[in-house]
């Protein structure tokens, strides 16, 4: 249960980064009589002062747990949301408690009987002053996580170039008629091959470039099996629009996908207080304007790439808005989403091998 703070003491107002996860602590200035004995005051005795009660000075003080009062949580947002409402809680001398969640954002903590003044005071200020949802431009970093995602297809694109594996190449490229006639593992076994050097590479630095920017989102263990699966079903319906005589193969499904996911992502994450429609919907169309550019050329698979683009759009509405926006770390559970997802290429390749 949180701490409440004394609206006489502002001086958790700190730089978000220096606020611990678990709370903001208070620690009051010495108290003249502890100073003349080298002592000071300790958390107890500011909860006793914040309270209105003189703490003990005696030797017989006992350091016992508090017994913390029940709050209700009023308000959450950004820390500089959370500072502007506690500014007004504090200018009306309302004892509050500010927190941070495990999803990241900052929370007020208040006594029941305050909260419907507490409430009332808010209400005004944002009455006087509209907030705006803030989804501020990330910093440009590297990520380690893309060069998982992408081993799956160079792994094995070097072994199909070794010839270390017989006919891998045929047993694994995507043939419409054979989808269709029962080789489903066909639609997963082809995102790992290539025609060349030039192809492989092509999609290993765009597929980088895309899922390095969405790992700042949200972790890609929880994505990469999603997009895979999405991948696959967008070659099968390459194969059952076309249905006749028509190969394709290569891992730029997977990245099409990737593209419409991140869209779908960051159009989530647009403020509602965007003013027209051209600017919300920004991400979608500067988005699809990539994929046009990328995904029409020379040997393209053009169907497979639009099929990916939208199968991935769907990928997009999987991950929580809350974690999206808040850049939710990865935990050590996400592994078993690594596993799935190397375990979906597993399974294909045994089928088309065996």
């Amino acid at each position: 249960m949180p701490r409440l703070m004394s609206p006489l003491r502002p001086r958790y107002m700190r730089y978000p980064t220096d606020i611990p996860r678990e709370g903001l602590q208070v620690h009051p200035l010495p108290r003249e009589n502890d100073a003349a004995h080298g002592d000071t005051a300790t958390p107890q005795d500011a909860l006793k002062n914040a309270s209105g009660n003189q703490a003990p000075d005696t030797a017989a003080d006992t350091f016992e747990e508090p017994q913390y009062p029940e709050t209700i949580r009023i308000s959450e947002g950004t820390f500089r949301q959370i500072r502007d409402y506690s500014l007004v809680l504090l200018s009306q001398g309302i004892t509050h408690r500010i927190m941070r969640s495990e999803e990241g954002p900052f929370q007020i903590f208040i006594l029941p009987e305050n909260e419907d003044r507490a409430r009332l005071q808010l209400a005004l200020y944002r009455k006087e002053n509209p907030p705006r949802e803030e989804n501020p431009p990330l910093p440009l970093t590297l990520s380690l996580q893309p060069l998982w995602v992408l081993l799956v297809p160079v792994v094995c694109t070097l072994l199909d170039f070794s010839g270390k594996v017989a006919l891998m190449h045929s047993l694994g490229l995507s043939d419409a008629d054979k989808v269709l006639h029962g080789q489903w593992w066909r639609t997963i076994t082809a995102l790992t091959l290539h025609a060349d050097a030039r192809h492989i590479a092509s999609n290993l630095v765009s597929g980088y470039i895309v899922l390095n920017l969405m790992s700042y989102r949200t972790p890609l263990a929880r994505m990469a099996p999603f997009l895979a699966i999405a991948s696959a079903v967008a070659n099968f319906f390459v194969a059952f629009t076309v249905q006749t005589d028509y190969r394709a193969l290569g891992f730029s499904t997977f990245v099409f996908a990737a593209i419409g996911a991140l869209s779908v992502i960051e159009f989530r994450l647009m403020p509602k207080e965007t003013h027209g429609m051209l600017r919300r919907f920004a991400p979608l169309c500067g988005a699809a304007s990539l994929a046009v550019f990328l995904g029409i050329g020379e040997n393209a698979d053009v169907l497979g790439h639009a099929y990916g683009f939208v199968a991935g759009a769907l990928c997009g509405f999987i991950p929580k808005k809350k974690a999206l926006r808040w850049g939710t770390p990865a935990k050590l559970v996400d592994l078993v989403w690594v596993t799935i997802y190397f375990a979906i290429f597993a399974i294909g390749w045994k089928f088309a091998l065996s």
